[in-house]
């Protein structure tokens, strides 16, 4: 086996502890994680596919990340002394505003190097999650949906929905404005766009379109996020060592 295989391949029998412990978690929880060795280095990797589900249950025939799952996940990566760092792989649709903010407000307080990749699709809620790391990359033909919040199919009839529908939006552009290039401003008014989608408010952004935003760092593959982890976490330790 060349050495660029074995460094992509999961590392069970030198993973310790703490990562049996975390693996076992996420396969009791299905949880799409599993620690594996990427140049050398244990990393978390966190897939987060689907619909976030939040408060509520999906029905059983819906692809879901949960976030009573994903949440104690990352906090024991946080925890473990063997991981080294964190690789999001995303292709959601979004879901629960509140739950997928939550994770990535987690995930952007995490000490550790992080970094994601969006394929197919980062809709949504699925944006706040994927700038949630130090580095982002979005594959070439991935796309991403932004729109203000909503509730389906209802219409909001009081005020005070309204004000906090309001507040919660302006959390996800000051959010998505604080770990990215591209402004709250500029944010909002893609999200408030009524000259693209023809039933809808938002736009749609490609890949190539999500990074001359500001809103992702890079188009990549799965190859260059693993690189650039490997690269957050060598600089981290030489940090560490002149300390």
């Amino acid at each position: 086996m060349s050495k660029e295989n074995r460094s992509a391949v999961c590392d069970n029998e030198n993973n310790g502890a703490q990562g049996e412990e975390i693996n076992d978690s996420a396969r009791a929880t299905g949880t799409g994680a599993v620690l594996v060795k990427i140049g050398g280095h244990i990393v978390y990797c966190l897939t987060i596919i689907g619909q976030i589900e939040g408060h509520s249950i999906l029905p059983n025939d819906s692809k879901t990340t949960k976030y009573e799952h994903v949440i104690p996940q990352l906090v024991a990566a946080q925890q473990s002394d063997r991981v080294e760092g964190i690789l999001l792989l995303l292709n959601t649709a979004g879901g629960d505003v509140e739950a997928g903010l939550a994770i990535a407000e987690l995930i952007s307080g995490i000490e550790k190097p992080k970094v994601s990749l969006v394929l197919g699709g980062g809709h949504s809620i699925g944006i706040p999650l994927a700038v949630s790391a130090d580095y982002s990359f979005i594959s070439k033909t991935a796309s991403m949906t932004v729109h203000p919040i909503r509730t389906t199919g209802l219409t909001i009839g009081v005020p005070q929905t309204f004000e906090y529908f309001k507040r919660l939006q302006q959390r996800i552009n000051g959010f998505v404005a604080d770990n990215s290039n591209i402004s709250a401003d500029r944010y909002n008014s893609l999200a408030m766009n009524t000259g693209q989608l023809v039933l809808d408010v938002g736009t749609i952004l490609d890949g190539e379109e999500a990074t001359d935003e500001g809103l992702i760092d890079d188009v990549g593959t799965y190859s260059d996020a693993a690189k650039k982890l490997c690269e957050l976490i060598e600089k981290k330790q030489k940090s560490k060592k002149k300390k």
